[in-house]
């Protein structure tokens, strides 16, 4: 596909995701950023903090709505980190800083998850905040980012789990399905019909480094995959036939760096055909994501895979003509139809952001409608 390829006579998109589309988090804007430290040293109220992220939302949304984007987020702009903020409101979850911390390709993160009460769906985490985008989006649909619930087991692992809370861990995961459960429902209540799980850990369970440190721990790997399938089964149950989920696969981002590799061979199957999800975002912009031959697990029909070939670690444009060679060249394995284009993850998974300028990032969503026109007729 090159520059004058005449676009494909391909169906538009009704519902989501749409066939130029992003992830969920944007860069923080300069004002955000010194409102949040002003907040934290104690020099302004939270009240004061809400105003200031409620301008910030309305004004990213309205530059998604004039890029052409049919899909909008509030950029995750609220939130410290993309997985903590939620899944520290659940009860009985807490945040702490752990001696060890996760180890990314040239970062930390300094903050971790543990298990410390019985899991529960009882706070509205994050329900007002999507309340808030649905009432600011005049073009585009609402989408709203939360992290997968395989994310609060993969994390730490058994010992992150109090085992007097939880001796065994059959009863954790039912009733972290179950809580999740609430939350997807409670979300479809306050009107929302595009939900993404943010999956991170099926594409590590990819990377044998990753599986060597699972069980260096003392955590089981067998039958691991299944069960986060199941997990996540449990949680998107019930949902309204509207509601489109999509399932989002990264192998970390924080700060243009990350942590796994691996192509996606060893867990293609269970991903696309046990988990009931509608979409996939797929980190595929560089080779350790290995080749687009797994989609040829994906079932034809109604199933989307949304090919993150734009990467959003670094500020430098991708040519039209190589995304589209790569388009194409996924097209060998997945119809044409059920492909779609965006950034292979979000430009800030927490507040600091990736090592790229607001302005690099609006050029890569640019990037992708113009593509995304080209290449199927439209977005």
């Amino acid at each position: 596909m090159s520059a004058t390829t005449a676009p494909a006579a391909v169906a538009p998109r009704l519902r989501p995701p749409f066939r130029a589309d992003h992830v969920g988090s944007l860069l923080r804007p300069a004002e955000l950023r010194a409102a949040r430290a002003d907040f934290a040293a104690g020099r302004i109220a939270r009240g004061r903090l809400r105003d200031i992220e409620d301008r910030c939302i309305a004004a990213a949304i309205r530059r998604q709505e004039e890029t052409g984007l049919r899909a909008a987020t509030d950029g995750e702009y609220r939130r410290s980190y993309w997985h903590f903020d939620f899944l520290a409101g659940l009860d009985g979850v807490e945040m702490y800083e752990p001696e060890q911390k996760v180890q990314f390709h040239g970062a930390t993160l300094q903050h971790a998850l543990r298990v410390t009460g019985p899991i529960g769906w009882r706070k509205p985490v994050f329900i007002d905040d999507f309340r808030f985008t649905a009432s600011h989006v005049k073009t585009a649909v609402p989408k709203q980012t939360i992290p997968s619930p395989s994310v609060l087991h993969f994390r730490g692992g058994r010992r992150a789990i109090d085992a007097h809370v939880y001796p065994e861990l059959d009863r954790f995961f039912a009733d972290l399905g179950q809580a999740y459960r609430g939350a997807v429902h409670a979300f479809a209540d306050a009107g929302c019909r595009y939900l993404q799980l943010d999956e991170v850990n099926i594409a590590y369970l990819c990377d044998p480094e990753q599986i060597a440190g699972l069980k260096a721990r003392g955590d089981y790997v067998e039958g691991l995959l299944d069960r986060y399938a199941d997990l996540i089964n449990t949680a998107i149950s019930g949902r309204p036939a509207d509601m489109t989920i999509s399932i989002h696969l990264c192998r970390g981002n924080f700060r243009s760096t990350w942590i796994a590799s691996g192509g996606y061979e060893p867990v293609a199957e269970v991903l696309f055909n046990k988990i009931e999800a509608d979409a996939y975002f797929m980190e595929y912009d560089t080779d350790r994501a290995g080749g687009f031959e797994p989609l040829r697990f994906v079932p034809r029909g109604h199933k989307v895979v949304v090919l993150g070939i734009v990467t959003s670690k670094t500020g430098a444009l991708e040519s039209k003509d190589d995304l589209k060679r790569r388009i194409e060249q996924a097209s060998r394995y997945l119809p044409l139809e059920q492909l779609a284009l965006s950034p292979q993850c979000g430009f800030a998974s927490t507040e600091e952001g990736n090592l790229l300028t607001e302005e690099e990032q609006w050029a890569k969503l640019r990037l992708c409608v113009e593509v995304a026109q080209e290449v199927w007729g439209g977005v």
